[in-house]
């Protein structure tokens, strides 16, 4: 009998002991700015980017310098010509630069939208690698190093990277 109860708390134990290892979740860590930094596709779009963001900046200086220079020549004759033309050159200049300003914002908001648009298929399909890396390797959760205090588990951004092919 007494070896029966003994035998029975050494099962117990080992139960409980098998039941708390299989209740700690397999975690490992990627570092996403890592893979998104290098990933060919990422340096495309900046690409593209800094192709779009460089054709407002040309198109938003050319504004403002003909803005400057239809001030320039309006003070320049402000003395010479009447009250009435100098109100409508005064409401000119003030649309030049509402329009000047409505250009910047619009072109501001193209970019972003820009950026989401070919931003958006890359990350899902990082993060549809990383789930698929995680999963293959038996993981329940990975994390993203960059928000992690301490990453000393097991690290997927190499083979992440090996399946997005670079």
């Amino acid at each position: 009998m007494m070896k029966q109860i003994k035998t029975l708390l050494i099962a117990v134990v080992a139960l409980l002991g098998f039941q708390t290892i299989n209740a700690q979740a397999k975690t490992a860590h990627v570092d996403v700015q890592d893979i998104m930094a290098k990933m060919p596709a990422v340096l495309e779009a900046q690409n593209q980017l800094k192709k779009l963001s460089d054709t407002y900046t040309a198109e938003y200086k050319t504004m403002v310098d003909e803005y400057q220079a239809k001030l320039k020549k309006y003070d320049g004759e402000a003395a010479t010509v009447t009250d009435a033309v100098n109100q409508t050159r005064q409401q000119e200049v003030q649309d030049m630069a509402k329009r000047i300003g409505d250009y910047q914002e619009t072109a501001q908001k193209d970019l972003q939208k820009k950026e989401g648009d070919l931003m958006k298929p890359i990350t899902e399909k990082v993060k549809a690698s990383i789930q698929k890396v995680g999963k293959a390797k038996g993981y329940q959760y990975v994390l993203n190093a960059a928000d992690l205090l301490l990453a000393d588990g097991p690290d997927l951004t190499v083979d992440v990277k090996k399946d997005l092919g670079f």
